[in-house]
């Protein structure tokens, strides 16, 4: 695991989308497995920035997203399905043919199987960017005694409903089931890029790159196994753990 510690939230959303636009570049036709959340917003202006600008081609790749909320439709603003619409498809020229979010609505299980079979059907993603939550969680992959490997039904805890609220008009509106990639699929990539900020991510961060430990209470963690998995962090998160390289 490689850590990169960039000055501020800004240069740590370019850090993040350097490593994007290299992938996309180098490999035109790759496999992104995408993430949404406050994070990740400023990678993806980056990149829609050097889009813009003619350094970067879209039309070959193809995208999967981690997640999704319980019972909400495509059309619902607090869908991952509206978010990744308005803060990044709809600003580049990826065919959106070849972009994937669950569906939120109707049989849930069986929209989690849709979902493993089209990461399945896609090969492992050549690059998977990540966020992490307050308690480590990755996608919505809890902390718990137990990890579960495929795509599934996820019951949200106290702790990620309580940090997902401030998107909602009030707490109520949170839903507390999503749709998540298992653990054994995001490890699968063959690049993980997970991208940090903020203090109340500092226990998970401590736990990822502060020791050797691995634990299902701290899902995040699991990303000491990978080969190629690189974790950005801004200065401010960087010193509250501890770090000082």
């Amino acid at each position: 695991m490689r850590l990169i510690c960039a000055k501020n939230y800004q240069d740590m959303s370019r850090k993040a989308a350097n490593l994007i636009s290299a992938q996309v570049i180098l490999c035109p036709e790759s496999v992104l497995g995408l993430a949404t959340g406050s994070t990740p917003i400023g990678i993806y202006r980056q990149l829609i920035s050097w889009y813009e600008k003619g350094d970067v081609d879209f039309s070959k790749a193809v995208s999967i997203n981690l997640d999704e909320y319980c019972g909400l439709s495509p059309r619902d603003p607090q869908s991952y399905s509206c978010f990744m619409h308005q803060n990044f498809f709809d600003h580049i020229n990826i065919d959106k043919k070849n972009t994937f979010v669950a569906s939120g609505m109707g049989d849930f299980e069986a929209n989690a199987r849709e979902l493993e079979e089209k990461v399945r059907e896609g090969g492992a993603a050549d690059l998977q960017l990540l966020g992490i939550g307050n308690n480590g969680h990755i996608a919505f992959n809890e902390a718990s005694d137990h990890l579960i490997a495929v795509a599934h039904t996820e019951k949200l805890t106290e702790s990620t409903i309580n940090a997902n609220a401030r998107f909602f008009e009030k707490k109520e509106d949170v839903p507390t089931m999503a749709i998540t990639m298992g653990m054994g699929d995001i490890l699968a990539a063959k690049k993980v890029v997970l991208a940090a900020t903020g203090l109340a991510k500092v226990p998970a961060i401590k736990g990822l790159i502060m020791d050797d430990v691995i634990t299902t209470q701290n899902p995040s963690t699991m990303l000491k196994m990978h080969e190629d998995a690189v974790v950005v962090i801004d200065r401010e998160l960087a010193d509250a753990v501890g770090y000082r390289a």
